[in-house]
């Protein structure tokens, strides 16, 4: 019997493969081929706490020292022309609400305080100071009148802007001078130009070729010392002024204003101006055509009708005429009634005016005398 018990069997039974997975490999060291790492699981991270803002309504506003109402540009617009109407209400300001201890008005924001011009003028000549040489100006002129400079400020179709000031203070702080180059609509005039940027800035234009400015900011300029300058935070829309061209012009009929405008649609373009282009002499060219013409048409392909009209109320001022069409980007000016036809036609109602008086004198009688 124990012999039997020794002997090895012939076939041993052959253990199953779930047998051996469940004896030999242990659950938590089972690891397949090609099976995916997994990641140790993050803390969750905590939610910022939001800034505190700080209300509004305690913030106290920005008090301005600058002796002028703050408008957003101060060169193409005229304070004496009352606008008809606005696109937005008057109360949303344009320097953010509770921003500016002045009130804005549609238009401006004027000073509230009464400004002595006296005070105003002699500290302007304080920080200018002493005038510069010729030696002084030369240098200045040849460092920063070159296109590469990098105190440079570009002045477009909005002419001198509020916000414009801030940015040539800025330079200023690490600068003596700043190179302004204009283009588009307010280089029509540039004595305008020249004269905001010295008024507003309290600088000097020591430099001055066709649309370059250099302006100087004084001998006794202290950056710490400048003035606060609140910044518009976007661009207000634009009043609504009357009406430019008029359905018949003052002086004219219907039927010769009608023949004006056909005769200058169809006459040959004085000149072409560009988009954003440089307009020094268009003032003097329109004058001196006007010596042999009485009608002139100024082509504007691709200037934009806003700027059409922007050149039009220049031309209307400058020249002066009286632009009588805007159509297909064209201008059409009439020069308007001469000295001599005015006095002609003064002197005609003058006389009319007399002979009606004097009727008016005479005695029925020895008007009718067949009456009695």
């Amino acid at each position: 019997m124990q012999k039997l018990l020794s002997r090895p069997l012939p076939n041993p039974p052959k253990p199953s493969l779930p047998y051996f997975f469940f004896h030999f490999v242990s659950k938590t060291t089972y690891d397949p081929p090609f099976s995916p790492i997994p990641k140790p699981l993050e803390p969750p991270k905590p939610k910022p706490k939001p800034p505190d803002t700080p209300n509004r309504n305690h913030a106290s506003p920005i008090k301005s020292s600058l002796p002028f109402d703050f408008r957003h540009s101060y060169s193409e617009t005229d304070p004496s022309l009352e606008p008809i109407g606005f696109r937005e209400p008057k109360r949303f300001s344009p320097f953010g609400p509770g921003r500016l201890d002045r009130e804005w008005t549609g238009t401006s924001a004027p000073v509230r305080d009464e400004v002595d011009s006296f005070r105003v003028h002699e500290e302007r000549i304080r920080v200018l100071g002493d005038p510069l040489v010729e030696e002084e100006v030369g240098e200045l002129v040849e460092k920063y009148r070159h296109s590469d400079c990098a105190r440079q400020i570009n002045l477009g179709k909005n002419g001198v802007t509020h916000n414009m000031l801030d940015d040539i203070h800025n330079h200023w702080k690490r600068a003596e001078a700043v190179r302004i180059k204009c283009l588009g609509v307010p280089t029509l005039d540039m004595d305008n130009i020249c004269f905001h940027l010295e008024e507003k800035s309290g600088g000097k234009i020591i430099y001055r070729h066709i649309n370059i400015l250099i302006l100087f900011r004084g001998r006794n300029y202290d950056p710490k010392n400048r003035p606060d300058i609140p910044l518009m935070l976007w661009k207000p829309y634009a009043p609504i002024y009357p009406k430019l061209v008029k359905n018949v012009a003052d002086g004219l009929t219907f039927e010769e204003t009608k023949e004006m405008r056909n005769r200058g649609l169809h006459s040959p373009a004085l000149m072409k101006l560009s988009r954003n282009g440089v307009y020094v002499n268009v003032v003097a060219r329109v004058r001196e055509a006007f010596e042999t013409e009485e009608v002139v048409r100024l082509d504007c392909t691709h200037v934009g009708m806003s700027d059409c009209k922007r050149i039009g109320v220049k031309l209307r001022d400058l020249v002066p005429c009286v632009p009588i069409l805007f159509k297909d980007e064209q201008i059409i000016l009439w020069r308007g009634k001469s000295d001599r036809e005015l006095n002609s036609n003064i002197s005609d109602t003058d006389e009319k005016s007399l002979g009606q008086r004097l009727l008016a004198r005479l005695p029925v009688d020895s008007i009718c005398p067949g009456k009695s």
